[in-house]
């Protein structure tokens, strides 16, 4: 396997993989993108080839639209996708295209969320990092974490 150009962050989070999951896939206007941006529109087809689709907006209404499909699901476990294509394995270029790896692992009475942006050459990497990578995907996985451990309160035993 050759070298890998990715970025990370993780969180450990406290609530069940399968509440982290659902936070995840049914509540991500709430979390997807770092505050005081907002999410106004998510659109998953969880199966492979199904869409990813979010639009992040920013506090002045300025509207980014991410397009992918969805490359690989096992539900509260992993999500794998890419904006390297849409729906129907339809490719599409871009500067940031990466494949994105969000994996939730049991540990103890919790879960280990970590969200992974795989890029293609050393350069995409770099220049991913430098538009604030750490922070912003940081903050991202506080506000799961926060809707997440919310969600585990209101359905104790989830």
């Amino acid at each position: 396997m050759g070298e890998l150009f990715d970025l990370k962050v993780s969180r450990f989070i406290q609530a069940s993989p399968e509440t982290v999951w659902r936070a995840y896939t049914q509540h991500a206007p709430e979390w997807f993108t770092p505050r005081p941006w907002t999410t106004p529109e998510v659109h998953y087809d969880l199966q492979p080839g199904g869409r990813a689709d979010v639009v992040m907006q920013s506090p002045e209404g300025q509207r980014h639209s991410y397009r992918g499909v969805v490359l690989e699901v096992i539900p509260a476990r992993k999500l794998v996708t890419t904006g390297a294509m849409t729906q129907g394995w339809v490719p599409q270029a871009g500067d940031m295209n990466f494949v994105r790896i969000d994996t939730f692992e049991r540990e103890g009475a919790g879960t280990r969320y970590t969200a992974e942006a795989r890029h293609w050459d050393e350069d995409a990497m770099k220049a991913h990092r430098g538009m604030g990578f750490e922070q912003g995907w940081g903050m991202a996985a506080d506000q799961l974490a926060e809707v997440a451990e919310r969600l585990a309160n209101e359905s104790p035993g989830l």
